[in-house]
């Protein structure tokens, strides 16, 4: 069943939706969820959940990209549900370490003042990485979107670990000169 169908399904407000949707993209945002949390539990816990932010969201939304739209309730989901686990004390696992190699890009005075602020800056990011070489953009949206290993990202583009490192490096600085310029880091 293609993403239009199973859209209309959510719309007409048919269960089989689920079952589709599942079908489909469950193996899919279960990934996603494994690459932000550490039990296999919590990540199916989540995915189990996107089915229901889906059917709950559908209507009055209606997504273009089905798969990016599974995939943005899933990684939201599962950062929630790290963020739960992780409250008291950070754990260790690859958000952790995607977490500390973007907070070098921050300038570290946190709470942005509100939501505006917090889009604004999104808005930013998106733009910075939109204007990215595709192979860039690439390693970056699967290390800092859906939170892959290196040696994952290694293998997807034939490169080694020690080169995607590097050029996750030298992007972030870009991204941290980038912010600069935009009013987003104090020196």
């Amino acid at each position: 069943m293609d993403d239009a169908q199973i859209i209309e399904l959510y719309w007409s407000r048919d269960s089989r939706a689920i079952t589709e949707t599942e079908t489909k993209y469950g193996a899919y945002c279960l990934t996603v969820a494994r690459n932000i949390l550490s039990t296999p539990e919590d990540a199916e816990e989540c995915v189990n959940s996107t089915w229901l932010q889906a059917w709950n969201t559908m209507p009055p939304q209606r997504p273009g990209r089905l798969r990016l739209f599974l995939a943005r309730i899933t990684r939201n989901l599962s950062f929630n549900r790290y963020n739960e686990l992780h409250a008291a004390k950070r754990g260790c696992g690859e958000l952790s370490l995607v977490l500390d190699e973007l907070a070098e890009c921050a300038d570290g005075k946190a709470d942005v003042a509100g939501e505006y602020e917090a889009r604004e800056l999104g808005a930013c990011i998106r733009q910075f990485v939109s204007a990215l070489p595709e192979r860039e953009a690439g390693i970056f949206i699967r290390r800092y979107f859906f939170t892959e290993p290196i040696a994952d990202i290694a293998r997807r583009f034939q490169m080694s670990a020690n080169n995607v490192a590097v050029t996750l490096s030298r992007t972030r600085n870009k991204l941290k000169d980038h912010l600069r310029k935009e009013g987003y880091t104090i020196d």
